[in-house]
C-alpha cells in the first residue's frame, strides 16, 4: 500500500520503523528489517549484498546511481553496515557518471 501523502502523526509503528521522503523512490524500513525502495522490498542483508546486475535490473541505471543513497540511508537509520566491493570499482565509477 502507498503511504504517499499519508498523515502518520500518532500513529502505532513498529519499533524502527520509519517513512523517507522526499528522495528519488519512495522508501520505508520496517521493524529495522525491512527496507522498501520503489516497489523493491528487501531485507536490510540482502540490499547490502546485492550484486550490480541485480540492482541493475531492479530499474537501470537510475537504480544504479541511486544505490549507494539508500545505503547511506540504511547506514543512517540501522546502522553501518556491509557494502559491496563493486561500488568501489572504477567500472561502476565510470558507468554512473556517464
Amino acid at each position: 500500500a502507498s503511504l504517499y501523502g499519508a498523515d502518520l502523526r500518532g500513529a502505532n509503528l513498529p519499533d524502527l520503523t520509519f517513512v523517507i521522503l522526499g528522495e528519488k523512490y519512495f522508501i520505508s524500513i520496517t521493524n529495522g528489517e525491512y527496507v522498501r525502495a520503489g516497489c523493491q522490498n528487501h531485507t536490510v542483508e540482502e540490499w547490502r549484498k546485492y550484486s550490480k546486475q541485480k540492482i541493475a535490473e531492479m530499474d537501470g541505471r537510475k537504480a544504479l546511481k541511486f544505490y549507494p543513497r539508500l545505503l547511506d540511508i540504511i547506514d543512517f537509520y540501522i546502522g553501518k553496515g556491509e557494502r559491496p566491493d563493486w561500488l568501489t570499482s572504477k567500472e561502476y565509477a565510470d558507468e554512473v557518471t556517464e
